[in-house]
């Protein structure tokens, strides 16, 4: 375990340099984790972050302790708690944070599984996190991202995502054409969102190989996209409301989808 003392110490400038530019962890593909629970998913996943950076006076909490353990003596950087505090705009009193280089994207060639979730220029950080979390607990197998979504890896999409980067097959810059020709020419469906005049989504079939399709927090769906659809379909909305957000549209989509596939009752 290293002690740090000075805010002039190379490597929390480093630290606090990826923290304060999402260009400069989007160009060198580095994640900042904050909290135990996502470093603790990051940990299982994928081992040692490059740098375990704890707050002294939460040191001796059993999960930090814990994390401290896993992880090799010269990556762990304790900091005094006014240093670790001065290093950028962070969630209060988390006591922990992770420099860890972001998963490399996983290979669209690849792509698999019976549920996949085509996201196109989800630019909202927040959103994006929310979607993917909703993706992890819904069953998605993958999450295909267009080049002009959020980066997954940002901390406020890891913040939202609550761990679900670490469940869940994340496919970024994604020509998300082509994998739809691709994945509907290997017996999938896709369905796309649009906020009305779609098929109502309680009576789609939910069998089988399926990609629900969600577009842009303004603009939904391009028309390109939407032409590649198997079935164009929409929230039934009773109470009156124009449209939900994109996250809460993917939630409620993915648990009517999930329903339909393991026969739950509302």
């Amino acid at each position: 375990m290293i002690r740090i003392a000075s805010r002039h110490n190379p490597r929390l400038r480093e630290v606090a340099r990826l923290i304060a530019s999402s260009r400069d962890r989007r160009r060198a593909r580095r994640a900042i984790l904050e909290g135990e629970h996502v470093v603790s998913e990051y940990l299982a996943r994928f081992g040692a972050p490059e740098a375990l950076v704890v707050n002294e006076d939460a040191a001796i909490r059993p999960g930090i302790a814990a994390l401290v353990a896993r992880v090799p003596a010269a990556s762990v950087l304790l900091l005094p708690r006014a240093l670790f505090d001065g290093l950028g705009a962070l969630p209060p009193d988390i006591g922990v944070l992770a420099v860890a280089a972001a998963p490399a994207p996983a290979a669209i060639s690849a792509i698999g599984g019976a549920l996949v979730l085509f996201l196109e220029a989800i630019q909202d950080p927040g959103n994006l996190g929310s979607m993917l979390r909703s993706a992890a607990a819904f069953g998605v197998d993958a999450v295909v991202l267009s080049p002009d979504c959020a980066f997954p890896w940002a901390p406020k999409v890891l913040r939202a995502g609550q761990g679900a980067h670490f469940r869940v097959a994340i496919h970024e810059d994604g020509d998300l054409i082509a994998t739809a020709r691709a994945f509907r020419a290997a017996g999938g469906r896709m369905l796309a969102t649009v906020v009305d005049g779609g098929v109502p989504l309680p009576r789609v079939r939910a069998d089988g190989r399926i990609a629900l399709a969600i577009g842009n927090e303004g603009s939904g769906l391009s028309a390109a996209l939407l032409a590649e659809a198997d079935e164009v379909v929409t929230i039934p909305m009773p109470g009156g409301t124009e449209s939900l957000n994109a996250a809460a549209a993917a939630a409620v989509a993915l648990y009517e989808i999930a329903r339909g596939r393991v026969g739950t009752s509302r």
